[in-house]
């Protein structure tokens, strides 16, 4: 069977991206920092589909962390996917660049590139011998619109994006595809922006977008998830 490693995973688009590939028989390696929920995620998909499903909790900036994310996959198998979805706002709720703590932009940047990179460096023997490798970069349309507050996470977003670029050149063999999921009711969001109280599509409803780049596997590059939706109906 398959294996992916998703980050993020105990809730939200990653445990909604998790559960769709356990239902294809996908084996996985979940990550998130709540250890509680992130081992009933896993539980609950092992009961539901029978594959097989490790929870590490630890936080994606620790080095030995990512090694265990890592190691646990290849006993598994190896490494077919990897999915950085962890991803950290730097403010919560979200400031104007004016009063942004400077070391919430850091950690921003550490958890959604550095850590990011971190993690693919560490895979990326394992995603060259995989037969069909690729890695997914979880974006934001705040990395390409200028949203009033959101410009901490948004250029972390942004840098994500080119790293994800550039992966995508210097590693021909692999699929390397940075994703904007488009707008979804998850904890991040309402962290976010908590005065904010419209209405939201679930993270459910945009994994058929994802599950659709690993069936076609379109050329490296950056998507949108709506985009996708309104062209695979």
């Amino acid at each position: 069977m398959p294996v992916a490693i998703i980050t993020g995973a105990s809730k939200g688009l990653g445990r909604a991206l998790a559960e769709a590939l356990a239902a294809r028989g996908w084996d996985l390696v979940l990550d998130a920092r709540t250890a509680e929920v992130l081992r009933e995620t896993a539980a609950g998909l092992e009961a539901r589909h029978g594959t097989r499903v490790r929870a590490l909790p630890g936080d994606v900036t620790d080095a030995g962390h990512r090694a265990e994310l890592v190691a646990a996959a290849w006993k598994l198998g190896g490494v077919d996917l990897l999915v950085s979805n962890a991803s950290a706002l730097g403010a919560e709720p979200l400031l104007r660049l004016e009063g942004l703590p400077l070391e919430g932009l850091r950690r921003a940047l550490e958890v959604n590139v550095v850590a990011a990179l971190g993690l693919v460096q560490e895979a990326l023997p394992l995603l060259r011998a995989a037969e069909a490798g690729a890695v997914i970069a979880v974006s934001s349309d705040a990395a390409a619109e200028p949203y009033e507050t959101w410009g901490g996470y948004g250029a972390s977003k942004a840098a994500l994006d080119q790293l994800a670029a550039v992966l995508g050149e210097e590693e021909p063999g692999l699929r390397v595809w940075a994703v904007d999921p488009g707008d979804m009711a998850t904890d991040l969001y309402a962290a976010a922006v908590p005065d904010d109280d419209d209405p939201r599509p679930a993270p459910a409803g945009v994994v058929p977008a994802f599950l659709r780049l690993l069936d076609e596997r379109p050329a490296s590059g950056r998507y949108a998830a709506p985009s996708l939706l309104v062209e695979g109906r």
